[in-house]
């Protein structure tokens, strides 16, 4: 037996369970725990400045019958379906240049100068578009210096563009655009191009042969863009804090004023799972849509 040991040991299996196992115990403490954490708290009581450890449903119950809940998580979700359209739709043309439009020693500057926004905090991109989009930022100064907004301009006053959906929408796009450019153009560039000439060999136009070869084929850089975005900015809480003003709050917000200002940590951890499942799901649902996309594609 101890012959057998030693050799498993040894062993490829052994080597590579050594390898992964670093990060194993990273993701568990990390990730699974804070997770379970939060789980269990869901099914606790509320006491006074304190948890009580006792089983209910009461806090699922509250969440799922509160309507500020039911429209903050609409406000959340279709804030995160925007965002998710509007930088899909934007990454799509970028990263199809950079696979179809470059030379392939052009291609790591550009990928360089893309990834250039993650050389800053998150924070200060937000607050920079702040500045931006503010009463007196720097749109409405330059409307004002061009004699767009004033007395006689055609807008008397400057233009009130912070606190707003549209607002949140477009920092969040601005913030989420690498994460959708990139799988979206290793996608592309995964594409075998024999199979594009052999389209437009057979009498394709260049528009039939994206639609019925390049865009199926890309669709699983789609599909990973898609999750990347929508996931984070539903749970999102520093822009609509910023530049929302707190006026627009979404589900993370929610769940900070639970957990912090109002000490209640268990019903805070339901609406964390509420809004878990509610994405889970949804995430789900658009997987298999893009499967039978697929499937009826082909």
């Amino acid at each position: 037996m101890a012959g057998k040991g030693e050799s498993w040991l040894r062993s490829e299996s052994a080597q590579g369970y050594a390898l992964i196992s670093p990060s194993f115990l990273y993701a568990v403490l990390l990730l699974a725990a804070p997770l379970v954490t939060i789980l269990a708290y869901s099914f606790f009581q509320d006491g006074y400045l304190t948890v009580v450890h006792e089983f209910t449903l009461q806090n699922y119950i509250a969440t799922w019958t509160d309507p500020i809940f039911r429209v903050i998580l609409v406000r959340s979700l279709f804030v995160a379906g925007l965002v998710t359209l509007i930088t899909v739709a934007l990454a799509f043309p970028i990263a199809y240049y950079l696979s179809f439009g470059l030379a392939p020693n052009q291609k790591a500057r550009w990928i360089f100068l893309i990834t250039i926004p993650f050389w800053t905090s998150y924070l200060i991109r937000v607050f920079l578009w702040k500045v931006i989009l503010g009463y007196n930022g720097v749109i409405n100064s330059a409307l004002e210096s061009i004699g767009i907004i004033g007395p006689n301009g055609l807008i008397a006053d400057p233009l009130q563009m912070l606190n707003s959906v549209g607002a949140i929408a477009l920092t969040l796009a601005h913030a989420y655009a690498p994460f959708a450019i990139l799988p979206i153009f290793v996608s592309l560039e995964k594409i075998d191009r024999s199979l594009l000439e052999a389209g437009q060999d057979l009498g394709e136009s260049r528009w039939r042969t994206f639609l019925r070869v390049t865009l199926p084929l890309a669709m699983p850089g789609v599909v990973a863009a898609t999750l990347i975005v929508f996931i984070p900015t539903v749970g999102d809480y520093v822009t609509p804090e910023l530049i929302g003003g707190g006026k627009m709050p979404m589900v993370a917000n929610l769940i900070q004023a639970q957990m912090l200002p109002l000490d209640n940590r268990p019903m805070g951890s339901a609406i964390a799972v509420s809004s878990l499942l509610v994405v889970a799901a949804l995430s789900l649902v658009f997987l298999w849509l893009n499967r039978r996309f697929l499937k009826v594609g082909k």
